[in-house]
């Protein structure tokens, strides 16, 4: 069976891109937005691959928990290092990600939905809207 469901999940933080060419090198903020799509080789006795809520409780509960409303910095980034430890919310990028770009963040919410849902679920596809005009999709093969 190949039927997916698709929950999405907004937050606000900041970050730079710290090699960016332009002005994305400087700190700034977005209202993202991230379109989370599950399958499962099933539906479950209702007759859904998940229940959007269970999406929204594990995946949405961790983006509140770590990035909303706060800053995401590359693993090397002095500048987002100092503001966590001036006591601000700050998300460390995992160092094989790299800068926080849009792509990064796709593939890192794939990481997490590999650790929170539920066998036999799994993310097949992850797109991240960084501004409602642009956005980086994470697809898995």
């Amino acid at each position: 069976m190949n039927i997916t469901c698709t929950r999405r999940l907004e937050w606000d933080a900041g970050h730079r891109v710290t090699l960016h060419e332009s002005k994305c090198r400087n700190v700034h903020g977005h209202r993202y937005a991230a379109e989370i799509t599950v399958h499962a080789p099933d539906l479950d006795e209702c007759g859904r691959v998940i229940d959007f809520g269970s999406v929204k409780a594990l995946v949405g509960t961790w983006i509140d928990d770590h990035l909303d409303h706060g800053y995401i910095y590359k693993h090397d980034d002095a500048w987002g290092k100092s503001i966590g430890d001036g006591g601000l919310k700050v998300f460390e990028m995992p160092k094989d990600l790299g800068e926080p770009t849009a792509e990064n963040i796709a593939a890192l919410l794939a990481m997490v939905c590999d650790q929170l849902l539920p066998e036999p679920m799994v993310a097949k596809h992850i797109r991240i809207y960084e501004t409602p005009n642009c956005w980086a999709d994470w697809h898995r093969s």
